[in-house]
């Protein structure tokens, strides 16, 4: 595998709760408290962010700050783009899960002619629109973006002109949309959805690979088939946003915890299997909050247990 290059984007501003900026530094501080001098051995980038925005008073009902998210997206496209075609292995450590759009843009960037395959760790979709988002809240959205789905059919939404200006530039964030196809995206653990995402995922065919399937049919069989299917991909990017974990197991530190998800040694294992093919190109860790963890630091050392296990 190429050199590591960490790029600390602690933004938090596409989240509905504010505390996922902090993550990054609670990561590490679970690194010190191990001994672990895994954030003294890679370089790294800061990378500046709008949290300041938070106070903005100007309101998008249907997709909250979604100009600041974009300039955001579009800082860390860059720095993705230029490290990857430096030949590092980028390590995206973020506060919310809306600049995923920003990676996948980088990625696309800097691999114009390769297909992208993405595995989506996580308790949620991430695929509404500003035209079927129940809450405005744009870490629900980026995957909508990467496919360029509108989803004006399941459209509950009067969007105004300059939200959809914004939307299009959202959606031609990378060098040509859409980013991804729908065969293309495989979840692992989503259980937390409205009824316009199951509608989306059943129309366009998407596999989520659930918890329970997961245990029923085994793991490995699970990655196995998972990564069949991703196998007229050249480059595989993997998100793991930590609700994807069991919060009755690990903690509640994180802005949407849900119940009955995977642990840590099944995201290990999953992560392991894609990064033995080769075919793995980035790894993007997000949506830590450590005002929110009921364990003391327990998501964060979590979270730093997986990095530190496959990143070795």
């Amino acid at each position: 595998m190429n050199p590591i290059k960490i790029i600390k984007n602690r933004s938090d501003i596409g989240a509905g709760t504010r505390g996922s900026d902090m993550g990054i530094d609670a990561i590490e501080i679970a690194a010190i408290n191990l001994e672990n001098n895994f954030f003294n051995k890679h370089s790294h980038i800061d990378i500046k962010t709008h949290n300041e925005t938070i106070y903005n008073k100007t309101k998008n009902t249907f997709a909250k700050r979604i100009n600041f998210v974009c300039q955001q997206c579009e800082r860390l496209r860059e720095e993705v783009k230029n490290e990857l075609q430096k030949g590092f292995f980028p390590l995206i450590l973020s506060g919310d899960h809306s600049s995923a759009l920003g990676t996948l843009s980088g990625i696309q960037m800097a691999n114009p002619k390769k297909v992208i395959g993405v595995i989506w760790l996580d308790a949620h979709a991430d695929i509404h629109s500003p035209y079927s988002t129940p809450s405005g809240n744009i870490h629900g959205m980026p995957l909508a973006a990467a496919l360029a789905f509108d989803n004006k059919e399941f459209s509950k939404n009067n969007v105004s002109r300059s939200t959809e200006n914004d939307w299009l530039r959202m959606k031609n964030m990378g060098s040509k949309s859409p980013i991804i196809k729908p065969e293309n995206l495989i979840y692992f653990g989503v259980r937390d959805t409205e009824k316009e995402e199951d509608q989306i995922i059943g129309l366009k065919k998407i596999k989520n690979f659930s918890v329970d399937e997961v245990r029923d049919l085994g793991l490995k069989r699970s990655i196995d088939q998972a990564l069949n299917r991703l196998i007229s991909t050249d480059i595989i990017y993997i998100s793991f946003d930590v609700d994807s974990l069991d919060c009755d197991l690990h903690s509640r530190g994180t802005g949407t915890p849900v119940s009955k998800g995977f642990i840590t040694k099944e995201i290990i294992s999953i992560i392991k299997s894609v990064k033995d093919t080769g075919k793995l190109v980035a790894l993007e860790v997000c949506e830590i909050n450590p005002l929110l963890d009921n364990k003391g630091n327990q998501m964060a050392e979590s979270a730093f247990e997986v990095i530190s296990s496959v990143l070795n």
